[in-house]
């Protein structure tokens, strides 16, 4: 993605000579389809990066999220825990697999769920908890984690938005009973589209990989007689190529990412007007997937004029994600009861993060807070 006309857009990709020397490969060889030496090859590597035994490279973090919660076999109407303030995939692949999703409201200053709101949430009728990592900092787990392990709960750690983050020196991705993650273009590192799913448990590793594959049967003669309701979810050799190539890279990458995130904190950290997430807490530092702020005090509900003053300044925007009880779709549906998410709310409505990609210069990152400040200020 090149920049047009002196545009600084929310995102640009970082491809490197020798992603582009494997993805040649492929073509050059004809194996651009899901099989091909790549697609094992990333889900070796990946998997191992993140301490896992198993990995299972997938189509995009959707597909991750909705063949990890299936895999779960859980029954029908089981509770699932999962964070208001989030991607909407998070409830879709509870809804999809007749699921009851039970919403936990967020924390102001580091946009994950509130731990001590999860725990007050579970019942009898929980059996698995999505523990979503926001925007680039992590959830605190301990405590989730063992009240889990004590009532055999289940654990799906969503790490789509910090690959390489370390919590408390372990990595992210390496906890619960599975764990997801996006190659989005905008993400650490990119299959253009795609995903992963990673788990130490040999059972849910085949019971993912057929998922991903229309559960066909094992039976070379008997290939087209399907066990089970899966998706075609396969990742292309193609993208696996992509990603094998970015993964080494990822030791710069996570460095870059704090580069870009800290230099925006220091400069904006003391606008009373603007709060930012935390860039560091007592089992982690932020790693910025990308850098948000929320407009406080006389700003409140104007994020959306604000946005455009920026687009008309060439500096793109995007909003933050929509919180799941004021989700349309889920409305319609009545999936929720009218509750109130207050935190995940407010941080909707008036927050918005700025250009975060790794192509960004610092020159362009000043130009960004120049401007801001006086727009805010």
């Amino acid at each position: 993605m090149k920049k047009l006309n002196g545009i600084i857009p929310v995102n640009i990709p970082k491809i490197s000579s020798y992603e582009k020397k494997l993805v040649n490969e492929c073509l050059r060889t004809n194996w651009i389809s899901s099989e091909g030496k790549f697609v094992n090859l990333f889900e070796k590597n990946f998997s191992s990066f993140n301490k896992r035994k198993f990995g299972i490279a997938v189509s995009s973090g959707t597909a991750a999220l909705e063949i990890a919660v299936k895999s779960l076999n859980l029954k029908k109407n089981s509770e699932v825990l999962i964070p208001s303030f989030s991607i909407i995939s998070t409830a879709n692949a509870v809804v999809k697999n007749n699921l009851k999703p039970v919403l936990i409201d967020c924390d102001l200053y580091t946009w994950n769920i509130n731990v001590d709101e999860a725990i007050k949430k579970i019942t009898k009728k929980t059996k698995a908890i999505i523990i979503t990592h926001i925007y680039g900092l992590p959830v605190d787990l301990d405590k989730i984690l063992r009240i889990a392990k004590k009532k055999n709960i289940k654990i799906i750690e969503d790490a789509a938005e910090v690959i390489g983050l370390k919590y408390k020196n372990k990595i992210c991705g390496s906890f619960g009973d599975l764990s997801i993650f996006s190659f989005y273009a905008n993400k650490h590192i990119t299959t253009g589209e795609g995903g992963m799913i990673c788990t130490n448990d040999k059972k849910l590793f085949k019971k993912c990989k057929s998922l991903r594959n229309l559960s066909f049967s094992n039976s070379v003669y008997n290939r087209f007689n399907h066990d089970d309701i899966g998706w075609n979810y396969r990742m292309t050799n193609l993208q696996a190529a992509l990603g094998c190539g970015q993964l080494k890279n990822i030791n710069w990458i996570v460095r870059r990412k704090r580069e870009i995130g800290l230099r925006y904190y220091n400069k904006l950290k003391n606008c009373k007007n603007l709060i930012l997430q935390k860039n560091i807490t007592p089992y982690s530092k932020n790693i910025y997937w990308v850098f948000g702020v929320v407009l406080k005090n006389n700003l409140l509900s104007k994020r959306d004029k604000i946005m455009k003053t920026l687009s008309k300044n060439k500096i793109g925007t995007r909003p933050f994600f929509y919180p799941m009880n004021k989700q349309k779709i889920f409305k319609r549906m009545k999936v929720f009861k009218k509750i109130n998410m207050p935190i995940s709310e407010y941080i909707s409505r008036n927050g918005f993060y700025l250009p975060s990609g790794l192509g960004l210069k610092n020159i362009e990152i000043d130009r960004v807070v120049k401007i801001l400040l006086k727009i805010v200020s």
